[in-house]
C-alpha cells in the first residue's frame, strides 16, 4: 500500500509533473485570444512596464505615477506636444538636387512619402505629429524604411516609411552598428539593421537612445500637476466647500459620529447638493477648518506648473494659452513664430533632416531633403508685400528674385517673359541690356549665316 504522500500520476511520467503542468498552462495562456491582444512590446526596455518590473520606475512629484498616458492628460503638456507636432506637420518637406547654379527642386516618389502618406493608413501629418510626440516624451522616434529589396543601401526604391512607437523598439549596439529589435502591432518580432531605420534622436543621445524627457525632467513637474488636478477635482466634487468640523455640545459615541458623518456626506456632498441649506439640531454647530482653494495657493501651484512644463518643452507660455505674463520674444505673430522656430522647432528639424539625408541618400552630394521653414515665418500681407518688393528690385535697387519665383511661392502659375531677375532701372518682363545684346548678336550671326 502506498504512503499518503505517494502520487501515482507524478511518478508515472518522466520529468516533473509540476513543471509540465506549468508549461502547459503558459502555452495555453499564450495561445488564448486575450493573450494575443496584449502586445509583448509593453515590456521592452524603455517602456513604463519595463521600468516597473526592473525597479527603474519612480513616482513623480507628490507621489503621482507619471507615464506617457498620464502626462498627456495634463493640459500644458498636451498643448506643448500638439503645438510642436502641429508645427512640424505644417512644414512641407521638399527634395532638392544640387546643380552648378546652386540647387533646384525635383520630383520623386519620396515627396509623396514625406508630404502625403509615408505608409499604409498613415497620413504625413499624423506621422510627423507622432514623431514629435515620441521625441518630446520618449526621447526618440523610429520610422522603418521598407525598401524594394533586401539589398538595403544598394536598393534605391523605397516603398514606405512605417512609424513605430518607441516603446516597441529596443536599439542594440553590436560591433559599432545599431540593430533595432521591433515588436510590430501584429505581434511579430523583427530585427532591423540601422540602414533600414530612421532614428530621430532628441537630447542626450548616447549611441543607442536619447534621454527620456519624462524621466529626466517631466516627472517631478508632471507629478505635481497631476496631484493638483486630482486635488482640484476632489475639491469641486465636494461642491467647492472647504474642510470643516461639526461641533457637538457634549460627548458623543463613535457610532453617533460615524452616523453623523455619513449622513452629512450623503446630504451635502457633490455639486448638486453644494448649496442645499444645512439643518442642525441638538446644539450642533459647523466650524470652518481650512482655507479656500486660492488661499491654499492651489491656483498659484497650477499656474506655476504651466510655466514649468512650458519651460521644459521650450515653448513660450503665451503660445499655449498662458497670457498672464508678457512675452519677452517680441510682439506680433511674426516675431513669436520666428522665436518658436529658431529656439524650439529647430532642434527637431535639424535632427530629422540629417537622419533622413544620411539614410535615404547615403553619402550623396547630389540629392537632399529639407523642410521649408519659411512656411511658418510668413508675415502679414503688408510685410510680405514689402519683402517681395525688395526681392524683385526696381529703380535704384538690385533685385534677387524673378517675378515667376515669387509667383511660385504664392502657388500661382508662371507668366511668359518674367523668368529673369530685374536689374536696376529695368522693368518687369523687359530684357536686360546684356540679354538684348546677346539676342542682337545671335540675330546678326543668324543673318550672316543665312546670307552665306
Amino acid at each position: 500500500m502506498n504512503a499518503p504522500w505517494y502520487n501515482v500520476e507524478r511518478v508515472s511520467q518522466p520529468g516533473s509533473s509540476i513543471l509540465t503542468a506549468w508549461k502547459a498552462g503558459r502555452e495555453a495562456a499564450r495561445s488564448s485570444p486575450k493573450a494575443a491582444g496584449t502586445p509583448l512590446s509593453e515590456i521592452v526596455p524603455g517602456s513604463d512596464i519595463y521600468e516597473i518590473l526592473t525597479g527603474g520606475y519612480s513616482l513623480g512629484g507628490a507621489g503621482m505615477p507619471v507615464t506617457e498616458q498620464t502626462t498627456m492628460t495634463i493640459g500644458a503638456v498636451y498643448a506643448c506636444v500638439s503645438l510642436i507636432g502641429g508645427a512640424l506637420a505644417a512644414l512641407p518637406f521638399h527634395l532638392y538636387k544640387r546643380t552648378d547654379k546652386g540647387r533646384e527642386r525635383y520630383d520623386s516618389d519620396m515627396w509623396w512619402l514625406f508630404n502625403e502618406s509615408p505608409y499604409g493608413a498613415w497620413t504625413a501629418a499624423a506621422a510627423w505629429q507622432h514623431a514629435a510626440q515620441s521625441i518630446a516624451l520618449k526621447g526618440d522616434a523610429f520610422w522603418q524604411i521598407h525598401r524594394g529589396s533586401n539589398a538595403r543601401m544598394n536598393s534605391a526604391a523605397i516603398l514606405g516609411l512605417e512609424p513605430h512607437h518607441p516603446d516597441r523598439v529596443d536599439p542594440i549596439l553590436s560591433n559599432g552598428r545599431l540593430f533595432y529589435r521591433v515588436q510590430t502591432v501584429h505581434g511579430q518580432m523583427l530585427t532591423i539593421d540601422q540602414e533600414d531605420m530612421l532614428h530621430f534622436t532628441g537630447i542626450g543621445f548616447d549611441g543607442r537612445r536619447s534621454i527620456t524627457p519624462i524621466r529626466a525632467a517631466l516627472r517631478p513637474a508632471a507629478g505635481i500637476a497631476l496631484a493638483a488636478d486630482e486635488y482640484a477635482g476632489a475639491f469641486f466634487k465636494n461642491g467647492a466647500r472647504a474642510d470643516f468640523a461639526i461641533k457637538a455640545p457634549g460627548k458623543i459615541s463613535e457610532e453617533q459620529a460615524t452616523l453623523l458623518r455619513n449622513t452629512w456626506g450623503a446630504r451635502h456632498a457633490g455639486p448638486s447638493n453644494a448649496h442645499l441649506p444645512a439643518i442642525l439640531s441638538g446644539g450642533l454647530d459647523v466650524e470652518k477648518l481650512s482655507l479656500s482653494a486660492e488661499d491654499a495657493q492651489l491656483l498659484s501651484t497650477r499656474k506655476f506648473q504651466v510655466e514649468d512644463i512650458a519651460r521644459i518643452f521650450g515653448v513660450p507660455p503665451h503660445m499655449i494659452g498662458y497670457t498672464e505674463k508678457s512675452s519677452s520674444w517680441g510682439t506680433g505673430v511674426e516675431q513669436m513664430s520666428i522665436g518658436f522656430v529658431r529656439y524650439t522647432l529647430r532642434r527637431y528639424i535639424d535632427a530629422i533632416q540629417q537622419e533622413i539625408n544620411r539614410k535615404i541618400w547615403p553619402r550623396s552630394r547630389l540629392f537632399f531633403g529639407e523642410f521649408l521653414v519659411d512656411a511658418l515665418l510668413e508675415g502679414d500681407s503688408k510685410t510680405q508685400a514689402e519683402l517681395f518688393a525688395k526681392a524683385l528690385g526696381g529703380p535704384g535697387t538690385q533685385g534677387y528674385m524673378a517675378v515667376n519665383e515669387v509667383r511660385r511661392l504664392k502657388n500661382l502659375p508662371p507668366m511668359e517673359g518674367f523668368d529673369d531677375v530685374i536689374r536696376s532701372g529695368a522693368q518687369p518682363g523687359a530684357a536686360t541690356a546684356d540679354t538684348q545684346t546677346t539676342e542682337d548678336s545671335n540675330a546678326s550671326s543668324t543673318d550672316q549665316a543665312a546670307g552665306q
